[in-house]
């Protein structure tokens, strides 16, 4: 595993040094994205190769994993993994490890594609926030908020929308691209320079919500080719 780099000068994320710092450090002052960089012990692949899990997502319980046989190498992914999921829990999150070959592609044919390709904003109706880590496989990544644009702020996609919403641009328009997701999905600038979350680190993102002190914070999932390694994702 490579050591992973914050993005140079870019001020809304912030590294932490603990799973307390990573829990209790507030989004405020414009950080909208917490960072515990961590090299882990433990072979993960190995782990991927024993779950021999199929197409698409696979979720993994723990009683998965603890039924493994692997070597004590993988044995020691196999405790990072349960030992993460643990700490989530006890702070009554609910946590979800899969292992990931691909992601449903959006078939729609809408002028905004809402798949977890596209670059997006997680929303929530009450105060949440999202927390995930990528034990394995290319790693989830981020956009700068300030080198993203709404999709639904494109005057050609905007049009586009229009046509299929049969209305005019108003209150009723603004939530129908509410109810579709499509104002959560943002296109990069000019000259956007995305960055990776890296492998291993565990990171709390802000998420979308009433109240919220912060802009959310903007990421994917990385693009998947025929032949690459499956992700191993956790996500709460």
């Amino acid at each position: 595993m490579h050591p992973f780099e914050l993005p140079v000068g870019y001020p809304r994320i912030r590294r932490v040094a603990s799973f307390e710092e990573l829990v209790n450090t507030p989004f405020e002052n414009g950080v909208n994205a917490l960072c515990w960089e961590r090299t882990l012990a433990g072979d993960f692949g190995e782990v991927i190769k024993k779950l021999a899990a199929g197409e698409g997502i696979t979720t993994v319980e723990d009683e998965q994993l603890l039924e493994l046989a692997v070597s004590p190498a993988g044995r020691l992914a196999v405790e990072v993994l349960l030992a993460d999921q643990r700490l989530l829990r006890e702070r009554d999150l609910d946590p979800v490890l899969d292992c990931i070959e691909s992601c449903l592609r959006d078939q729609t044919g809408a002028p905004v594609v809402t798949d977890v390709y596209s670059f997006h904003a997680d929303s929530a109706t009450v105060e949440a926030d999202t927390f995930l880590c990528t034990y394995h496989g290319p790693s989830s990544e981020g956009l700068r908020n300030e080198e993203a644009l709404r999709r639904v702020d494109i005057p050609e996609t905007r049009a586009q929308l229009l046509l299929l919403f049969g209305g005019a641009d108003g209150p009723e328009f603004e939530e129908y691209l509410n109810e579709n997701c499509f104002d959560l999905h943002y296109a990069p600038r000019p000259g956007a320079r995305p960055f990776a979350f890296g492998v291993g680190n565990l990171w709390r993102i802000a998420v979308q919500h009433p109240g919220s002190l912060v802009p959310p914070c903007i990421h994917r999932a990385p693009e998947t080719r025929p032949g690459d390694t499956p992700r191993l994702l956790l996500l709460s």
